[in-house]
């Protein structure tokens, strides 16, 4: 609390000089006592309850936790698709806690990658085209724009199935098209939310190991998931509980 009031007090350039200073020491999420509360009725809800997270460049972190710990709640935050109650939240040097809706909305396109369990995928569209999508959104030219999703297909090895339909496409293709689309942008971070959950066994044994290739290769992953086996592909889980972190622990792969 005693450090999130002292943040509290800097001014604008200092809370930026501090953001700068994060990212200058490879700090990609931060967050300093980080709340999200609901009013429900008479009642207050702390969905999310002073949660500090550090994570840097290159780490392969999992959230897990059960049905209503917070999880999800504290995934939305740090994907920015909801905004705290209170608490700051600075992602790759920059103040998201601070920023209105059209400023999370280009944040999470130029920022984070996202891999959803449903594959959220266009069903009219080609596999390339819905690569493409988070380019047009942010205004690349059509020839640069078929290039990196060409490029973020092979880096997947579905380049060849680039003109399928989603109903065209296996279930593990699908979710390997939808993992294209959050690399194309060349975010910050992945964020996955039980990137599995709809795939049987053996097809999710196969996105984990492409998720640790991804990881190998530098980017910075955060999969959020109920599910102990999944949570150690990672190399450190954050457990949450009551909107709390109840511990934060290297998995066996972390600590080789």
């Amino acid at each position: 609390m005693a450090a999130q009031s002292i943040l509290e007090d800097l001014d604008p350039k200092q809370r930026e000089e501090r953001g700068e200073k994060l990212k200058t020491q490879g700090i990609v999420i931060r967050t300093y006592d980080l709340w999200k509360t609901y009013i429900m009725g008479d009642q207050e809800i702390n969905a999310v309850s002073g949660v500090e997270i550090q994570i840097k460049r290159g780490e392969y972190v999992a959230i897990m936790g059960p049905s209503g710990s917070g999880k999800s709640t504290l995934m939305n935050l740090i994907g920015c698709l909801d905004t705290p109650s209170r608490g700051l939240y600075y992602l790759n040097g920059k103040l998201a806690s601070d920023m209105d809706d059209d400023e999370l909305a280009r944040i999470r396109n130029k920022e984070i990658g996202f891999v959803f369990q449903t594959f959220n995928l266009l069903a009219r569209s080609s596999a390339l085209h819905n690569v493409e999508l988070p380019l047009i959104y942010a205004g690349i030219s059509s020839e640069e724009r078929i290039e990196r999703a060409k490029a973020a297909l092979r880096e997947v090895d579905l380049e060849q199935r680039m003109h399928h339909k989603p109903n065209e496409l296996s279930g593990g293709q699908r979710q390997r098209v939808a993992i294209a689309r959050a690399l194309v942008n060349r975010p910050s971070i992945l964020l996955a939310d039980e990137p599995t959950g709809a795939l049987d066994t053996n097809t999710g044994n196969e996105i984990m190991a492409l998720f640790e290739r991804l990881h190998q290769a530098g980017n910075t992953i955060i999969l959020v998931t109920h599910e102990l086996d999944i949570a150690n592909h990672a190399h450190r889980v954050i457990h949450i509980r009551d909107g709390k972190i109840e511990r934060d622990d290297a998995t066996p792969r972390g600590q080789l």
